[in-house]
């Protein structure tokens, strides 16, 4: 037993020393505990400050031509392209977990590819087939889909290509076309994922021309030119057949660009933004949840995912925990919504918290 000190300085509780007075400690301890609210499950649920729920995701399907088809991605492990058929039975599946939103892609066959987005504007495509179907079978799913030149080129770039170049104004003459297809065919929202300049004010203009008023534009504001999209190409097969994407795509290096276009975004029609990849571009989500007035969402990127897999397979993380700390993470930033390929795991392991 540690002996009592007689100074004035000191007190004693049960014949242990404090060697100063509670209030000379400006944290306030020990009256003040910090881990009181962490000390079992219940306490530690009632005082978080953010929550993840199912109406927070937002599915990507990778489509592709055929029936009965489940291909598997080689660099996104449990991860498939699926047949129309196999897509809507997946979507009707995500949707009785409680997932509100799909957001579809399709891999168009390289004998369909042209420099022109010909194939895009297919109101028998692919993507609108699948639209169709799945509004048919799911009607209270939120449908999705991709508004981008790239699946459909011939060059693998978002945009039509002059001389070298990757043209603004026709491609986005293309892209409002396709928008179109896409929201007569059921879309609740198209999303446009090229970044050219002003084709959410011409998507909208457009919609708005066809009757299509309650169509919503989800605009990837700000997507930058990331090394984390290489899981999704291989995907799609939308590699860029020559250089890169950087004259349109978004430097890594910048925040306030993408704050200015998410607010250009929304003054052209967005109803909500994105900001694309997740994990490395947290604090640009933070920064344009501070500046727009529409929600913000944020995609969960295909290499975001395969890093968790790999280490997963290794031994070197727990796949679970990793995943629910990586979606809280986009929550804590700001983002409204969360596109990401884990929206089925994460449905699955809210539901056993529950």
């Amino acid at each position: 037993m540690i002996p009592a000190v007689d100074n004035p300085e000191h007190k004693t509780i049960d014949s242990i020393t404090m060697t100063k007075p509670d209030n000379d400690f400006q944290s306030g301890f020990p009256l003040v505990r910090g881990r009181r609210n962490r000390l079992h499950p219940g306490r530690r649920m009632m005082v978080a400050e953010h929550r993840l729920s199912l109406s927070d995701f937002i599915a990507p399907l990778f489509v592709t031509e055929g029936k009965e088809v489940k291909e598997p991605i080689a660099s996104m492990p449990d991860y498939f392209r699926l047949s129309p058929d196999l897509a809507v039975r997946q979507a009707a599946m995500l949707h009785e977990l409680g997932i509100p939103a799909v957001l579809l892609f399709v891999k168009v066959p390289e004998a369909k590819k042209d420099n022109e987005g010909t194939e895009a504007l297919n109101e028998n495509g692919l993507i609108q087939t699948v639209v169709k179907r799945m509004k048919e079978a799911v009607p209270g799913l939120v449908l999705m889909t991709d508004v981008a030149l790239d699946p459909y080129s011939s060059y693998g770039h978002d945009g039509i290509v002059r001389d070298g170049e990757i043209v603004n104004d026709e491609t986005v003459d293309v892209l409002a076309r396709m928008a179109v297809s896409h929201a007569r065919a059921g879309a609740d929202y198209v999303a446009p994922s090229d970044m050219m300049d002003g084709r959410i004010g011409e998507i909208r203009r457009a919609l708005e021309a066809n009757g299509l008023y309650n169509t919503g534009i989800l605009a990837y504001s700000a997507k930058y030119a990331s090394g984390f999209y290489g899981p999704f190409r291989d995907a799609l097969d939308s590699k860029p057949g020559f250089g890169d994407k950087k004259s349109y795509q978004m430097d890594p290096a910048n925040v306030a660009e993408a704050v200015k276009e998410a607010q250009m975004d929304e003054a052209e029609g967005a109803d909500m933004v994105m900001v694309k990849p997740g994990l490395p571009y947290l604090d640009v989500v933070r920064a344009v949840k501070k500046q727009v007035q529409v929600p913000v969402a944020v995609y969960n990127v295909s290499g975001e995912y395969a890093m968790i897999k790999a280490a997963a397979e290794k031994g070197l993380l727990d796949e679970d925990q990793a995943v629910m700390e990586s979606l809280l993470a986009f929550k804590r930033a700001g983002a409204d919504v969360i596109a990401t390929y884990w929206a089925e795991k994460a449905a699955r392991l809210l539901e056993q918290t529950k």
